[in-house]
């Protein structure tokens, strides 16, 4: 099992992306690699607003741009993933610590296996 990674200087970015509405069901749905779209639908919320979401999460390091694919219409789509499975915040300090466990490639080629 891997160690906690600590995050110290994006403690702003990260609580604040988190504290948008539907940020946290993103990261939760975004366990295997999905289309904005794909998203927006799982999660039953607005297009513009998952993608507002998904810039602040990528932005703050808890989403990541996997590539893109062709979506059903035929064009080129961004794929997204989260890239921790936990996050724990301390506010014992004067500032927020974060603790996280990154997600692993292994754990994503896995999973991409399982899902097929």
């Amino acid at each position: 099992m891997s160690r906690p990674e600590r995050i110290e200087s994006k403690s702003t970015g990260v609580l604040s992306a988190l504290g948008s509405k539907y940020s946290a069901e993103i990261l939760c749905a975004a366990g295997t690699p999905k289309s904005a779209q794909a998203l927006s639908e799982d999660i039953e919320i607005p297009i513009a607003t998952c993608y507002r979401r998904i810039e602040e999460l990528v932005d703050a390091g808890l989403l990541t741009c996997e590539g893109r694919q062709l979506s059903e219409e035929g064009r080129r789509t961004n794929i997204y993933r989260r890239t921790v499975d936990e996050l724990e915040v301390d506010f014992s300090d004067e500032r927020p610590q974060f603790s996280q466990k990154r997600r692993t490639e292994a754990k994503n080629r896995l999973q991409d296996q399982l899902e097929d």
